[in-house]
């Protein structure tokens, strides 16, 4: 038997078969605080339905990757102190939100592989529950006393809107080019990926280097984790993406492997998407027929490269930050997000 870190046999962080399995392993007590502050702060004595409809998505299954995010930063640079679980609970309450609202937005009927809670409820309860969840955020955030924190995490709540607004416009517009895109992505997914590192560091006290490097690893890390997302939806298992595949196609989004094909698309090709995603014709075989035009142009490999590159400015990001256990396990997450499309 291997001897672990408590001396009695494999520790929790060995057996952990997953990055995040380690990060939760590593961060278990502190998880444990932000899951009991999640619980207390998601209820409502006068409004039942609100932790109703929180728990069902709160309580899913989800990894939990962005407090981890926050939780991780924090203690990598020796942070003793509370602050760093409120925090990890804000981002948390904020991604919910989000999930909330863009499944309304999206008329999603399943998120991690269950039925949406705009579906088992209404759209009124998920929009209003999203909206008590951004507010108990900003009392979270308040309490810990630091104007430059509630400035990062109102910022990337604003960018995060921001980006969903411009997904909108953008997404059934075959003009949309990659420049556009990133600019959605970042805002979308990217946003909340770097304010969740960011803050560990500001809580920490940690110096504007730092600081910088926390927030480049989770920009970066954000961006390749949803363009991992965007190549599952065109090939990944339901089980993997916690939707069923196609549902980009499906909603007429103009995700980074069709923007490559449109670039590259014969007169005949531009013809069946301005169909398809332009004005939503879409008919039996068009989702296959989709995947023989990208595959055709090889645009699932040139995002999968994309995907790469960007995991490895995250790693490069980590350079900048002291040696520690947490670091090598946000490395070993950077290789992860993207493995699922290697």
């Amino acid at each position: 038997m291997k001897v672990g870190m408590d001396g009695l046999g494999e520790s929790a962080v060995e057996k952990a078969v997953t990055p995040q399995d380690k990060l939760s392993a590593h961060l278990s007590d502190d998880m444990a605080a932000v899951n009991r502050l999640i619980r207390a702060r998601m209820a409502s004595e006068h409004a039942p339905r609100i932790p109703e409809v929180t728990a069902h998505l709160v309580e899913a299954g989800g990894k939990r990757l962005r407090p981890l995010l926050t939780l991780a930063s924090a203690r990598m640079l020796g942070y003793t102190g509370v602050d760093h679980v409120k925090l990890a609970a804000t981002v948390e309450f904020i991604h919910t939100a989000t999930l909330l609202h863009d499944d309304v937005v999206d008329e999603s009927e399943r998120r991690r592989g269950r039925p949406t809670a705009n579906l088992l409820w209404d759209n009124k309860s998920s929009v209003l529950v999203g909206d008590y969840l951004f507010s108990r955020s900003f009392q979270l955030m308040v309490e810990t006393g630091s104007l430059r924190v509630l400035d990062i995490l109102a910022n990337a709540s604003a960018t995060i809107a921001e980006g969903e607004v411009l997904q909108l416009t953008a997404a059934q517009d075959l003009r949309t080019d990659e420049k556009i895109y990133l600019q959605v992505i970042r805002g979308k997914t990217a946003a909340l990926f770097a304010a969740a590192t960011e803050v560990g560091g500001v809580i920490a006290g940690a110096s504007e280097p730092v600081v910088a490097a926390l927030r480049d690893y989770g920009d970066a890390l954000g961006i390749a984790f949803q363009i991992a997302d965007d190549i599952l939806d065109y090939g990944g298992s339901d089980a993997a993406i916690g939707k069923n595949t196609g549902d980009d196609f499906r909603e007429r989004k103009l995700t980074l492997p069709l923007i490559k094909a449109v670039a590259k698309a014969s007169p005949e090709e531009h013809a069946f998407w301005v169909r398809v995603i332009e004005k939503g014709d879409q008919r039996d075989g068009d989702l296959a027929q989709a995947m023989v035009i990208l595959q055709r142009h090889d645009a699932i490999s040139a995002c999968r490269a994309e995907a790469l590159a960007w995991a490895s400015r995250a790693k490069d990001a980590l350079y900048n930050l002291p040696v520690h256990p947490l670091r090598q396990i946000l490395s070993e997450l950077a290789d992860f997000v993207v493995s699922r499309i290697s």
